[in-house]
């Protein structure tokens, strides 16, 4: 009941993701960066910044220019992940975080690449894998379990954790992370990357990520009617 009135195009998928995120961030310290399409706040009133309790330090990164300084914080930079990043951002951070912002990004190859440069450590990537299109900033990927794991690897980085929501009839994101040290990691994060939902659909298709996204009431009622009729024939 708690889910029922609430915006499941988009907030549901992210008070998820926050709570993803929560479970993990304390785990975390050192210099840590939010690689942002704009603010730190995570939609709920509070800011990402107040995740990661053991930083060192927090950096924003923004997509233009003049929104360098926009939120007051003290370390905020501007980035643009298609384009080479300084050499003093190579490997400067122990965590890079990014938040459904790469579906954003055209050369997407060009940005994963850059954020994996960035850390030296930890890369927490948020994505969407179904989700209706929000043109505002520019709108041109989803993303599979399958790609993220496969983006990690190419830039010799590990994937220790990936997740998804399973709502009914809600968009859906991918949370995954990754490191380029995944032994420091063993005993602090469990090796959970499945892609199989654990609440089967009803209407017989394969239960992986998204299987409950769409309703297909309609064909469910059709299928067990077909195989009831199918039994009763048999019989």
């Amino acid at each position: 009941m708690k889910n029922l009135f609430i915006d499941r195009k988009y907030r549901l998928p992210r008070k998820w993701s926050n709570k993803e995120l929560r479970k993990f961030a304390s785990l975390f310290s050192g210099d840590i960066a939010n690689v942002s399409g704009w603010r730190d706040g995570d939609k709920e009133g509070g800011c990402y910044k107040d995740y990661f309790i053991n930083a060192s330090t927090y950096t924003i990164t923004n997509f233009k220019s003049e929104a360098m300084g926009f939120q007051g914080h003290e370390n905020e930079i501007f980035l643009d992940l298609e384009k080479d990043i300084s050499q003093d951002l190579l490997n400067k951070f122990d965590v890079v975080f990014n938040h459904t912002v790469l579906e954003h990004i055209f050369d997407v190859n060009k940005a994963f690449k850059n954020l994996c440069s960035m850390t030296k450590d930890v890369a927490i990537v948020i994505v969407p894998f179904l989700q209706q299109m929000h043109s505002e900033f520019g709108d041109y990927w989803r993303f599979t379990p399958l790609t993220i794991e496969r983006l990690f690897r190419d830039n010799s980085m590990t994937p220790l954790y990936l997740s998804f929501n399973n709502h009914k009839n809600s968009s859906v994101y991918i949370f995954c992370i990754a490191s380029k040290n995944p032994k420091v990691w063993v005993d602090k994060i469990a090796n959970d990357r499945s892609f199989i939902e654990k609440n089967k659909p009803l209407d017989g298709f394969e239960p992986y990520v998204g299987c409950n996204a769409i309703d297909n009431s309609n064909f469910c009622i059709w299928y067990l009617l077909a195989k009831l009729k199918k039994i009763i024939i048999k019989r």
